[in-house]
């Protein structure tokens, strides 16, 4: 502060005016002011609450972001990319050119070539082609963008899952969702501002990675939610601690974080401190944000949604809901897609177990108005090869081409971007690596991709890395 020494000037103390502090003292009262009305705006974050909100620098369009992760690896050729030519040629051997340098997970490249399984019939005002697996989702094509043109570098789950998380197939990268929450900052105060859920068979191949922070502060990380019971283990008051207890506690623990936080300035001791405060506030917020008993009959008959029951159902219209009450990030991980065998049986109950609760999402967050600034994400780590495994009802990791399917905050509706070839083996037109796509949905956020960096080790990093090119024909 511009405050100069009582004793310096020669004056007593006691005798110092009004007038003569404000002259002295002005300028630092003024940026203390101006800090606190910044961070009231939305323009800064301090040390002390590293999750207020911020404004992205180029506007974007979207706010918040929904992510229906499938892991394991949907096949795009049974469900959003059909192939004339593959079921043409199903049981003959692929040609020798298109194999050349091709690496596969587990199956001999030279394995026959598989037909798709389902038939493909032509959906809404834009004609996008869509497998009868998928009845519902047919009904939204015209708010979606499919991209068929995805192209990956990983051909196993952990590292093609890390990669589609973080950017990386090494771990320890931030995570998308870390990399917006460390961007915008979070809407509530009562709610995590990055929530997770796990809806299929097991957990995600690639685990918490997929939701951390890497070297960001770990404030910035997924918290992961249940769809029945207590949302978050232990959130409960165990028996003989009161509220009143719990507060008093809580504050003396506090206050002696800060007076840490003043002498060293760790974020991690920041991140302790708003833990505290967040768990306290869940124990109230939480609860109501997860009772889907309060929605009407008409919205649970939408999502196929069943209260107290664990389902992907249940985890879309808790994403809804969740959104609705600021939270800045929802991912919903249904690893389950995995299809080396029992292809056909597998997809069928896959596709009744997420394509109403998906469709459902779309619809209701459109009638609530929420989707033009809401980005919805849907898609797993790669896709299937073209050519069989498991005898005749299966197929292999394949990155070369898969299709992912974006909606609302920006994204252009109603299209079918990119393609692949004749055999949906290589991206033939309009390729969006994952890195692109990355750069993509950072844009919509309203971030430069090459500008939004944290610094560690001695350089500066990004979720996109060295890589990345906005895919302009998404936006809308």
């Amino acid at each position: 502060m511009n405050c100069q020494s009582h004793r310096t000037l020669g004056q007593d103390p006691r005798a110092v005016t009004r007038r003569w502090f404000f002259h002295q003292c002005g300028v630092g009262l003024g940026s203390m002011a101006l800090s606190q009305l910044l961070q009231q705006s939305g323009f800064a974050a301090s040390a002390a609450n590293p999750l207020a909100p911020k404004r992205a620098p180029l506007g974007g369009k979207a706010k918040r972001v929904i992510y229906l992760f499938m892991a394991g690896a949907p096949s795009h050729l049974e469900m959003f990319d059909y192939k004339p030519q593959l079921a043409k040629f199903d049981g003959t051997l692929p040609p020798a050119e298109l194999l050349k340098g091709y690496r596969a997970a587990f199956i001999n490249p030279q394995s026959k070539l598989l037909g798709p399984k389902f038939k493909f019939a032509r959906h809404g005002r834009c004609g996008a082609e869509i497998s009868e697996l998928l009845p519902h989702m047919a009904e939204v094509v015209d708010d979606i963008a499919i991209v068929r043109g995805m192209a990956t570098d990983a051909f196993n789950h952990a590292p093609g899952q890390i990669q589609m998380s973080t950017g990386s197939q090494i771990f320890g990268r931030p995570s998308f969702g870390a990399w917006t929450l460390y961007g915008l900052g979070a809407e509530s105060q009562e709610l995590p501002g990055f929530v997770v859920f796990s809806t299929g068979s097991k957990g995600p191949s690639g685990g918490a990675s997929n939701w951390g922070s890497g070297f960001l502060p770990t404030v910035y990380s997924g918290v992961q939610f249940r769809s029945s019971g207590d949302p978050v283990l232990y959130l409960s008051n165990p028996a003989g601690v009161d509220p009143e207890l719990q507060r008093d506690t809580i504050d003396t623990v506090n206050a002696l974080n800060r007076m840490r936080l003043d002498t060293v300035g760790d974020p991690e001791i920041a991140t302790r401190v708003s833990s505290f405060e967040m768990a306290y506030r869940m124990q109230t917020s939480a609860p109501e944000a997860m009772d889907l008993g309060r929605e009407s009959k008409a919205t649970l008959e939408m999502y196929g949604a069943e209260p107290g029951k664990s389902s992907f159902a249940n985890c879309c219209l808790l994403a809804r809901r969740l959104v609705e009450r600021g939270v800045r990030f929802v991912e919903i991980f249904h690893e389950a897609w995995d299809q080396h065998g029992n292809l056909v049986n597998d997809l069928k109950k896959n596709c009744r177990d997420t394509d109403r609760a998906c469709a459902a999402l779309i619809k209701d967050l459109k009638q609530r108005g929420l989707l033009e600034d809401t980005l919805v994400v849907w898609g797993g780590e790669f896709g299937r090869t073209p050519m069989v495994q498991g005898g005749n009802d299966g197929r292999d990791h394949h990155p070369n081409a898969f299709t992912m399917w974006l909606a609302g905050g920006g994204v252009k509706p109603g299209i079918t971007y990119g393609e692949s070839d004749d055999l949906g083996f290589n991206v033939a037109k309009d390729r969006v690596h994952v890195h692109d796509l990355h750069a993509t949905l950072l844009h919509l956020l309203g971030f430069d991709h090459e500008k939004l960096t944290f610094r560690f080790q001695g350089r500066d990093f990004r979720l996109t890395d060295v890589h990345g090119e906005v895919v302009r024909g998404l936006l809308a």
